[in-house]
């Protein structure tokens, strides 16, 4: 069996298409595909601005640097890739770690007591971690109790719904953001995205990802403003020709990602030792199938299975290392918190491989090898 990894792209002749005949039109960078890709995703989710940015964290950046500001108190999760706290850390801003529920997201229950004793907090960051989404209602709640700014990291959870909001429609939330990484649903090789219903938001994300400058029709044909300290984020293109060539496809990775999800429930059923974080429901868009593994009951550590899978060419990964326990985060005084669900998640947590292009026969290897190396 050849390599398995965790994640993966599907590319076919369709998106090659595409990316060819960005590259024989007039524009590579700035053009009219950035516009119609943009429209195609606030479209797709419901939302009525989307701004396209070189790759998820440029999103984080411009998003944090529009929302917060110096001083901010944040409430975030511990269990997200970096990039969700570091870009709370550009905007000089400062993350407040909650515990997770059993399901891997935020426990928004815990903000809301954070935010009844700490009335100086300013937002939430809420991660839908793994492709599940946030509870809509509970958040819609936070904000209209306490008026917290809310942005939604949605870059594991694009075609999710949750009592039929889509992720990223910022129904209840002041911005999300995606991320276009080959491992997400879609790709454009790199690159983001940053949806909102604030058109003074849209304008402002605008100007932050082209280095802060202003073009408007009553200036020389020179002339130009830098009326922000902005970034050069622009995504290209072919990066977006390529983006609505995946776009089109979408649905199905994601009907895809599910039916191997519900596979791997079934296979795991009746396991004492292995528990999918969370069951089944149709809401999940599947980025992630994790499992927890009860280590103390077998013989065999979380490395030396990590190990063992590599060998029998899967690749095994693990989502994530708690950010507030990072080399970095504890020079500024986090990692004591009180988090225990996330220390006894990252304890067992391992994620198995799923791609839309996964075969039958590659998933039940999977599966079987997984039993062999717990149970010998």
């Amino acid at each position: 069996m050849e390599f398995i990894p965790y994640g993966k792209q599907w590319i076919d002749s369709d998106d090659i298409q595409s990316v060819t005949e960005g590259l024989q039109s007039d524009f590579l960078t700035t053009g009219p595909k950035v516009a119609e890709f943009e429209k195609a995703i606030a479209d797709y989710c419901g939302a009525k601005y989307a701004v396209a940015v070189s790759n998820g964290t440029a999103a984080l950046h411009i998003a944090s640097r529009a929302l917060l500001g110096p001083g901010d108190k944040v409430l975030t999760t511990p269990n997200s890739f970096l990039a969700t706290s570091n870009a709370i850390l550009y905007a000089e801003a400062k993350p407040v770690f909650i515990d997770i529920q059993p399901n891997g997201n935020i426990d928004l229950d815990l903000c809301e007591e954070a935010l009844e004793k700490d009335p100086s907090i300013k937002a939430l960051y809420a991660v839908h971690f793994s492709g599940n989404p946030i509870e809509q209602k509970k958040l819609a709640k936070l904000k209209k109790r306490f008026g917290i700014t809310i942005l939604e990291d949605c870059a594991h959870s694009i075609g999710a719904t949750h009592e039929g909001i889509k992720a990223g429609s910022c129904t209840n939330s002041d911005a999300s953001i995606f991320s276009f990484h080959p491992v997400k649903h879609m790709t454009t090789g790199e690159g983001g995205m940053v949806t909102t219903n604030d058109k003074a938001l849209y304008e402002k994300l605008k100007i932050l990802r082209n280095h802060g400058m202003v073009k408007t029709p009553k200036m020389k044909p020179w002339e130009y403003e830098m009326r922000e300290l902005g970034f050069n984020y622009r995504i290209t293109d072919i990066q977006c020709a390529l983006g609505l060539s995946q776009l089109k496809k979408l649905d199905g990775f994601i009907k895809r990602r599910r039916e191997l999800a519900q596979k791997y429930d079934k296979a795991f059923k009746d396991n004492p030792h292995i528990t999918p974080l969370y069951c089944f429901d149709g809401c999940s868009s599947y980025h992630l199938y994790v499992i927890l593994i009860d280590f103390d009951k077998i013989d065999i550590s979380k490395e030396a299975l990590f190990l063992k899978m590599r060998e029998m060419n899967i690749g095994l990964q693990l989502h994530y290392i708690p950010i507030n326990k990072q080399p970095y985060y504890r020079t500024l005084g986090y990692g004591n918190e009180k988090t225990p669900v996330m220390d006894d998640y990252y304890r067992r947590c391992l994620s198995l491989p799923l791609y839309p292009k996964m075969e039958n026969i590659e998933q039940r290897y999977v599966i079987e090898t997984l039993f062999k190396v717990l149970h010998g």
